[in-house]
């Protein structure tokens, strides 16, 4: 009898083990990656990005990308230059708070972008939230449990940013202007641009960098190297690889330049001739990628009292047609709660700007404005 029980106890043994070892094949199958190239005509991005073959690139701040998959896992393999940081929004539209935010600075590394999801659809948007110093990015591919699907397609409106570090949002998650820099504060999604094409519910891309001028850049660091020269790049930090508009998946529906503080930087300023040629410069170059029939807004910072007189005589010198200019004063903003690191406006101080340029946004593309709050 004990030899028939043994017996009985060593096959319910191996059935056990038989099951087990077919629930663990069955759950491997389950959890089956799918690897797509980076480059797949399926995920959008928008902004300057550099394809090649399978790979993407690209290092500019706010360049976003939208990707819809099935299933409930999504990563990706990318590496980066130095320490670029994103933001990532999950099943939602880009607003003020992301639901993540991480950096990457390894080579060939997987990041999971998502996991634990429900069954269906699910669209993923992520952004580089700082400029091109901080690292360029190139993705390799991404991973799925389910197929990749095809992106919901662009916003009917678009509005590109050309700018320096109030484009590129240094310090505007920072609370004290006594702050130092830490690219971790930085995020574009928090400036003037990201707000202002929040209201208009537009698509956006920036071309912007920290420092730069339209005739002299912050204490005349690399002179003769100015925004005018850098808007030609397809990567931020490469002067040799020129970007081709006719290229681009987009084509802005208006164009805002907000340039000029660090031409009066240090104490110091070009002539009014050297800036009004070199912002002629900078608007040729506009109007050849995009054509006469988009309007340029030209916002002039409030660091200086002739910032204004000096883009009000560029714009009205440059001979072009369809050209606007605006100006802040000093008292846009305070300097207590609404200033971040070195002196930049925080958040806060960044709707204040969104709210003086929105109206002549509205003016310029016929855009209704709405009783909303800008956020």
């Amino acid at each position: 009898m004990e030899k028939l029980d043994m017996k009985r106890f060593i096959l319910l043994l191996a059935i056990a083990a038989t099951s087990a070892l077919c629930s663990d094949l069955s759950a491997r199958r389950k959890v089956e990656r799918i690897e797509t190239p980076a480059s797949d005509s399926r995920i959008e991005y928008t902004g300057r990005v550099i394809k090649d073959g399978a790979e993407v690139s690209y290092d500019w701040s706010g360049v976003y990308l939208r990707i819809r998959f099935n299933g409930p896992y999504l990563a990706v393999r990318c590496s980066d230059s130095r320490n670029s940081w994103f933001n990532l929004w999950i099943d939602k539209e880009m607003g003020p708070e992301a639901d993540r935010r991480f950096s990457v600075e390894a080579k060939d590394t997987v990041i999971v972008l998502a996991e634990g999801l429900g069954k269906g659809e699910h669209e993923v948007i992520l952004q580089k939230k700082t400029e091109g110093e901080q690292g360029k990015i190139t993705l390799h591919s991404f991973l799925t449990e389910g197929e990749v699907l095809q992106a919901d397609g662009r916003k009917e409106r678009h509005i590109e940013f050309i700018g320096d570090s109030y484009t590129a949002g240094f310090g505007t998650e920072s609370s004290s202007k006594d702050d130092p820099f830490e690219a971790k504060t930085e995020n574009c999604n928090l400036t003037y641009a990201a707000i202002a094409a929040r209201y208009f519910n537009a698509d956006y891309n920036l071309v912007c960098h920290s420092g730069q001028g339209i005739a002299r850049n912050y204490g005349g660091s690399r002179s003769g190297y100015n925004m005018p020269d850098r808007y030609s790049q397809a990567f931020d930090e490469d002067k040799t690889l020129i970007w081709d508009q006719s290229k681009a998946e987009f084509t802005p529906d208006i164009v805002v330049i907000y340039l000029g503080t660090n031409d009066f930087s240090t104490g110091e300023q070009p002539s009014s001739e050297r800036f009004a040629a070199r912002y002629t410069e900078l608007l040729n170059k506009i109007r050849a990628a995009y054509g006469e029939d988009i309007p340029i807004l030209c916002m002039a910072s409030n660091c200086s009292p002739y910032t204004y007189d000096y883009i009000r005589e560029a714009c009205r010198t440059s001979g072009l047609k369809n050209i606007s200019y605006m100006g802040l004063t000093r008292d846009v903003y305070n300097e207590d709660n609404e200033l971040g690191a070195c002196w930049h406006p925080n958040y806060k101080g960044q709707i204040k700007v969104a709210s003086c340029a929105i109206p002549y946004i509205s003016t310029l593309t016929g855009w209704e404005m709405e009783g909303k709050a800008y956020r």
